[in-house]
C-alpha cells in the first residue's frame, strides 16, 4: 500500500463541546469537516420528514419526533426560537442528555463522511481534567470507542491540548504550551519534544461567556454565540451594549486561564529544566475573533509567568488545529 493510500485511512477528530471537526490527508493537502455538536427536536410529520429530505437538512427519525442534527439545528432553533440541545457539556458527553450518545453517533457520521473502512483509524481528542481535580475520563473515553467501533473506526485517544502541539509547534521539535479554547473547556498542555509534561483543563470557555451574557441581556446563549463568531473583535470599543457585556465576560474568561497557567506551572512538580523561552500557541474557536491573542498575551505579560514565554502565537487555522493534530498522530503510527 503506498502512503498515500495510508493517508487516506486516517482520520484525526477533535470531539468538541461545541464542535466536531474531521481531518484527512489527501494528495491535495488536508481536508476538514465540521459540525455543530447540537441538534433540536420537532414533532413528527411526514411532510415535515419529506421537506427535510428535499432540502438536504441531516436527520435522524425517532419515534414520534425528528432529530435535526448537526450545524443545521442552529438555523432551526433560530427559527423556532429555541435553544439547542447540545451532546456534551463541560468538555464531556451530557449526562443529563439521554440522547446524547445516539445524537453523537449521527454527528460523527457526517463529518466522517459515513462508517469506517477496513483499517479506517480514527485519533480523537478528549479534555484533560480540570485543574486540582481528578481525572474522571473513563467513561467519556470508553464510550466515545464504542461510538466509533459501531461505525466500523479502530480508534485511540489524545489528549486535546497535545494535540494543538502536534498541529503548531513542529517548527520547535514539538516543545512548548499548546492550549485550545473551545466551548466547554480551555484545555493547557506543556510538552517537551512531544512528550506531555503538564495537562489541565479549564472549565470557563466558550459556553461561559454565551450563558453570561445571555443572563445579563435576556437574550438566548445560541443568538450569543451566533452574534459572537460572525461580528465579535476584541478591541474595547463595542458598538453596542450586548457586544461590550460578550467583551466583559471574554476578558474573565482569559484572565481565568492565565490564572490557571500560573497555578498549574507554579504547583508542578518535576518539569524539565528548559534552556531557553518556549512559545505558547492559541487555538479553538474562542480564540478565533480578532484581538482574542493580544488581549491574552497583554494579560500573561502583567502576570508573573514562572515560564519564559518567546512569543504567544494563534494557531494557523484556530478552528481546525486540533483535528490536524489529531490526524498527525494518527498519521505517526501508519
Amino acid at each position: 500500500m503506498t502512503d498515500t493510500n495510508k493517508s487516506n485511512l486516517a482520520i484525526g477528530l477533535d470531539v468538541g463541546t461545541s464542535r466536531l471537526v474531521a481531518a484527512r490527508k489527501t494528495e491535495q493537502g488536508f481536508q476538514y469537516g465540521t459540525q455543530l455538536n447540537a441538534f433540536l427536536t420537532v414533532p413528527f410529520s411526514r411532510v415535515t420528514e419529506n421537506a427535510l429530505k428535499k432540502e438536504g437538512v441531516p436527520h435522524t427519525v425517532e419515534d414520534s419526533a425528528i432529530w435535526i442534527h448537526g450545524t443545521d439545528s442552529q438555523r432551526f432553533a433560530d427559527l423556532l426560537n429555541s435553544e439547542i440541545r447540545r451532546p456534551m457539556r463541560g468538555g464531556f458527553l451530557n449526562s443529563g442528555e439521554p440522547d446524547s450518545i445516539k445524537v453523537m453517533s449521527e454527528i460523527v457520521k457526517l463529518v466522517t463522511g459515513g462508517g469506517g473502512k477496513a483499517g479506517e483509524n480514527v485519533c480523537f481528542t478528549v479534555a484533560a481534567p480540570p485543574l486540582g481535580a481528578e481525572p474522571s475520563l473513563t467513561w467519556h473515553e470508553a464510550t466515545m470507542k464504542q461510538v466509533l467501533a459501531d461505525l466500523g473506526f479502530q480508534s485511540r485517544a489524545i489528549n486535546e491540548g497535545l494535540a494543538v502541539v502536534y498541529s503548531e509547534l513542529v517548527d520547535c521539535n514539538f516543545t512548548g504550551i499548546g492550549i485550545s479554547c473551545g466551548g466547554g473547556l480551555c484545555n493547557v498542555c506543556f510538552a517537551y519534544l512531544s512528550v506531555p509534561m503538564l495537562s489541565f483543563s479549564v472549565p470557563k470557555a466558550g459556553d461561559f461567556i454565551d450563558a453570561s451574557a445571555a443572563a445579563v441581556s435576556g437574550e438566548r446563549a445560541n443568538r450569543i454565540r451566533i452574534l459572537k463568531e460572525q461580528a465579535f473583535n476584541i478591541n474595547g470599543r463595542q458598538a453596542n451594549q450586548l457586544l461590550q457585556v460578550i467583551d466583559v465576560y471574554y476578558d474573565d474568561m482569559i484572565r481565568t486561564l492565565v490564572a490557571a497557567l500560573i497555578e498549574g506551572f507554579h504547583n508542578a512538580k518535576n518539569l524539565p529544566q528548559l534552556p531557553r523561552a518556549i512559545p505558547l500557541v492559541l487555538s479553538g474557536g474562542t480564540a478565533a475573533p480578532k484581538g482574542f491573542r493580544e488581549r491574552f498575551e497583554q494579560i500573561l505579560k502583567e502576570s508573573h509567568f514562572p515560564i519564559a514565554v518567546s512569543e504567544v502565537r494563534l494557531a494557523a487555522d484556530p478552528l481546525t488545529a486540533t483535528a490536524k493534530g489529531a490526524l498527525m498522530a494518527a498519521l505517526s503510527e501508519m
